[in-house]
């Protein structure tokens, strides 16, 4: 597993039902219609609290979050241009991904099912579709968003959204690339959402507040020196290279 390949950076319609006062006097009386019952996840296989593990067990400490890597994963850290601070983890298997978020959550109560339900809105705002599924991890929303392609045209890039309650927090994994589309392919960065520990810390957090994410300290050392050689490099070629000409990029798949 390699790491640290640093990536840079819902609208909610107001839903209301009208009060309908019914014609007939035996409607009155009838009992209203009962709410689908919360599906309950079993976390037994994780992802897990701190409270849940003994030791990291070969995960990568990145503070609010511990991940697992697996064979042939590349660990990219999504660093936010304002606040320099790292609000995302990205897990990348060849032409797939899973970005990694925790969240803080209320004491009692859930999120996941709230959440959904803004993403799903959000994305059929904009002109996309959401469908829920029931996979391994509970509910799973599975959307196709539109953008322009290149020659103008309007594609969908599809994207699944993950998402478990834990003790006081909410994380939520996106798959995209080949992951959205394909099982198989999925299956690898799910058992990495599943082995993910969340830390929640004590601290008072608002509920959907975004908990903290860090570099390991070996990697904190690696990027510096990085950083440091790549400077020189440029320092030592400046008035060669042409200032308008593009450097290299790296662009995610989703």
């Amino acid at each position: 597993m390699s790491i640290f390949k640093r990536s840079k950076d819902s609208d909610r319609p107001a839903l209301a039902d009208p009060d309908v006062e019914s014609a007939m006097d035996d409607l009155d009386d009838e009992p209203e219609a009962e709410e689908a019952p919360a599906l309950v996840v079993d976390r037994s296989d994780g992802p897990f609290d701190i409270t849940e593990v003994e030791g990291r067990d070969g995960r990568v400490d990145l503070g609010a979050l511990w991940m697992r890597g697996v064979p042939g994963m590349e660990l990219r850290l999504e660093i936010d241009q304002t606040t320099q601070l790292v609000n995302a983890a990205t897990a990348v298997i060849e032409d797939s991904a899973l970005q990694l978020q925790a969240f803080a959550a209320p004491r009692s109560g859930q999120l996941w099912d709230e959440i959904r339900t803004e993403i799903a809105a959000a994305v059929e705002t904009s002109g996309g579709t959401a469908e829920e599924h029931v996979g391994s991890l509970g509910a799973e929303l599975r959307t196709r968003m539109p953008s322009a392609g290149p020659d103008g045209r309007t594609v969908f890039a599809p994207a699944t959204f993950l998402g478990v309650d834990g003790p006081r927090w909410f994380l939520r994994g996106v798959l995209s690339g080949r992951a959205a589309i394909d099982e198989a392919a999925a299956a690898p960065l799910v058992d990495v959402f599943k082995a993910a520990v969340v830390v929640r810390g004590t601290e008072p957090m608002a509920p959907r507040e975004l908990l903290p994410l860090a570099l390991p300290r070996d990697a904190e050392a690696a990027a510096a020196a990085e950083t440091a050689a790549l400077d020189a490099d440029d320092e030592a070629e400046r008035t060669s290279l042409d200032p308008f000409s593009r450097g290299p990029e790296i662009t995610e798949v989703r």
